[in-house]
């Protein structure tokens, strides 16, 4: 039986000549992989309907043997066009989803990780990326994820712990209004740096081209 999902592509590669795999972020089902049969043919109906950040409703059968199942149908909501044509806005997007795939399990609901990639594609649509929202996206996973730093306990000054605490609940919309001082921005840089390190070992894949040229203008 098939079933329906919404959810925005994090990841497309080839599988044979004519198929794909498509990796979802889905609210329900969590990270969901799939395969679209037939999807590089010219005259396939999935021609045109994936790539990378699309925001869809899709259909699949689910596989009795593995996790990888059965792409059926793709109704496109939103494709964020002006985000794939920006190096730096993908650049903090790459840097988001292999944090997502190093702190998740596969098919497990990850609501909470949807309703904050999500509204981060909304803004960036037309809003630059900008490093403070490389530091509010790590807050927030961080916080959602339940691993979040006890900064009472930090040796941080008072502007840096409002500054972090204020990044992991505000919208992005109003994140992008703060004015840390220079000070404040390289604290946070720095602790949040460390952090990450003690507690995966090393830093998520991407986190450095996540912070370069991250001033770029709105298209």
């Amino acid at each position: 039986m098939d079933e329906s999902a919404q959810g925005i592509i994090l990841r497309v590669r080839p599988l044979t000549e004519t198929s794909l795999i498509v990796h979802w972020l889905t609210e329900k089902n969590g990270r969901l992989s799939t395969v679209a049969k037939g999807a590089r043919r010219t005259k396939s109906a999935l021609r045109g309907k994936i790539d990378l950040l699309f925001d869809a409703e899709f259909t699949f059968r689910r596989s009795r043997r593995s996790d990888l199942h059965i792409l059926r149908e793709v109704k496109i909501h939103e494709s964020h066009p002006a985000i794939r044509e920006n190096i730096p806005r993908l650049q903090l997007l790459a840097y988001a989803t292999h944090f997502i795939e190093r702190t998740t399990e596969v098919e497990a609901p990850l609501l909470g990780i949807h309703t904050i990639f999500s509204p981060l594609l909304s803004h960036l649509d037309s809003n630059p990326n900008r490093p403070a929202l490389v530091y509010s996206l790590e807050m927030k996973l961080l916080n959602e994820l339940g691993l979040s730093p006890a900064l009472d306990e930090c040796r941080l000054n008072e502007g840096t712990r409002e500054l972090l605490e204020h990044m992991a609940v505000l919208n992005w919309d109003t994140i992008i209004t703060l004015k840390p001082t220079k000070t404040q921005a390289e604290e946070a840089q720095q602790f949040l740096h460390g952090f990450l390190i003690r507690q995966f070992g090393e830093l998520p894949k991407g986190r450095g081209a996540a912070l370069e040229n991250n001033q770029a203008t709105a298209d």
